[in-house]
């Protein structure tokens, strides 16, 4: 029996050879990543970054420049995102109402801890940022929207993996590795399922200056429906300003906060999840 393709997509939706492949889009693809990752490029910068000529990098420039979707700094001659690639990003929080439902959060959050409060989800085996409210110290963590980041040196990544099956944690770790940064990093697995122990039994990860020298970050999950880690929310600042005889009390604020996300889009904690299966029915 032939099985029915599923809806938005063409008959041939397996076919991924380069019939079924818009070269245009993809360069132009190609071009916006590489603008997303830097301070902005020049035109001759992004010929030679992407190798093709500077008349087809500029007719693909000039297209997108018309929905806003990069930007011309004149004087400097840079090209850079657009405002338009934003709008058309935010699109993916759309998706969910975690982010919005998170935002009244991490506004306290940082009102009562003093620092940058910062929202991420995993997503291709990193951590993905969304959205943070920046504290306003001079000196402050600042991760843009869409950063990404390795799980096992991240407050959030941390924070997510505690929770996540084992099977789940294996497979992260086995396609990823546990690179070093700092002298902090943990690298070794023994080390980090140790550090996911004390995650789990406190309820909230950190991130001792493993990501980077002098900073540090305290994250604790948000649960869905199911009892499942889907998000994390972290509170990140210099060292000096989280020194660690303070976690506890930082890492409660935002433990709470990861709650109250939980509470308002109807997740729950894996300690409700159990407590439920004793007592079907009641929430606890």
């Amino acid at each position: 029996m032939t099985q029915p393709r599923p809806r938005g997509r063409p008959r041939a939706f397996h076919d991924k050879t380069d019939q079924n492949t818009v070269r245009t889009l993809d360069r132009a693809m190609g071009l916006l990543t590489a603008l997303s990752e830097t301070k902005g490029l020049t035109l001759s910068e992004l010929a030679a970054l992407s190798n093709q000529s500077t008349a087809t990098v500029y007719r693909v420039l000039i297209t997108l420049q018309g929905h806003d979707i990069v930007e011309l700094e004149e004087e400097a001659q840079r090209w850079h995102v657009g405002p338009g690639a934003f709008r058309i990003g935010s699109g993916f929080l759309r998706r969910t109402n975690v982010a919005e439902r998170s935002r009244g959060a991490m506004q306290a959050l940082m009102r009562a801890t003093g620092e940058t409060a910062n929202l991420g989800v995993e997503d291709r085996d990193e951590v993905l940022f969304l959205t943070q409210v920046e504290t306003h110290e001079t000196i402050r963590a600042f991760f843009s929207p869409g950063t990404r980041g390795p799980m096992h040196c991240s407050g959030i990544g941390k924070a997510l993996l505690a929770f996540l099956p084992a099977a789940r944690v294996a497979a992260i770790l086995e396609t990823q590795g546990l690179p070093g940064f700092t002298p902090r990093s943990i690298t070794s697995e023994t080390g980090l399922h140790a550090d996911l122990d004390r995650t789990r039994a406190r309820g909230y990860a950190i991130d001792d200056q493993e990501r980077a020298e002098g900073m540090r970050c305290i994250a604790a999950p948000i649960f869905n429906a199911h009892g499942e880690p889907i998000a994390g929310l972290s509170v990140s600042g210099p060292a000096f300003r989280i020194p660690l005889d303070a976690a506890d009390g930082i890492g409660a604020e935002v433990r709470a906060a990861a709650d109250r996300v939980t509470a308002a889009t109807g997740g729950i904690s894996p300690t409700e999840k159990s407590a439920q299966r004793i007592f079907p029915g009641r929430r606890l």
